[in-house]
């Protein structure tokens, strides 16, 4: 089985100015597991993206890795507030 903690990871730190502040948690759930992606708070804006753009596109790549082995990933930003 894939780690999908450790993709969201990889993405992530390449998109965000400040890596060493990405933290990722992964929660399997049956068939499905929730990433949740935190990164710092000055990075918040790159990761989205224009309109969330960036963020959708992570969600896509972490998603269709799911769907290689049968398993619904979400990928969800973790609210600094």
């Amino acid at each position: 089985m894939t780690d999908y903690a450790d993709l969201t990871r990889f993405i992530a730190e390449r998109i965000v100015a400040n890596p060493s502040a990405v933290t990722v948690d992964s929660r399997p759930r049956g068939r499905s597991t929730i990433v949740t992606l935190h990164v710092a708070e000055e990075d918040m804006g790159k990761l989205i993206g224009k309109t969330g753009r960036n963020i959708e596109a992570v969600r896509a790549v972490v998603r269709a890795a799911g769907l290689r082995h049968h398993q619904r990933v979400q990928v969800e930003l973790k609210d600094l507030r």
